[in-house]
C-alpha cells in the first residue's frame, strides 16, 4: 500500500509539471495539457481511493439521569 501511494504521489508531481509546462509556453498545447491533467486526476484519484473514510461518533445522545422529583 505504501509503495502505491508513492506511485500516486508521483503520478500528481508528473501531471502537474506536463500540465504546468503545457501552459508556460507562449503557444499553449492544447493535448499536452489535457493529458497532464488526465494524469493529475488519475493520481488524485487513486490516492484518494487509499485513504480511508473517517469513523463518525456515535449519533445517540447521551442525557444525565432525570430525577423524579423535580
Amino acid at each position: 500500500m505504501f509503495e502505491n501511494s508513492i506511485l500516486y504521489y508521483i503520478f500528481i508531481l508528473i501531471g502537474a509539471g506536463i500540465a504546468i509546462y503545457a501552459n508556460a509556453n507562449e503557444e499553449q498545447n492544447l493535448l499536452v495539457l489535457i493529458i497532464g491533467i488526465v494524469i493529475l486526476m488519475f493520481g488524485v484519484f487513486k490516492l484518494q481511493a487509499t485513504i480511508p473514510s473517517k469513523k463518525e461518533k456515535e449519533s445517540f445522545v447521551e442525557s444525565e439521569p432525570i430525577d423524579e422529583e423535580e
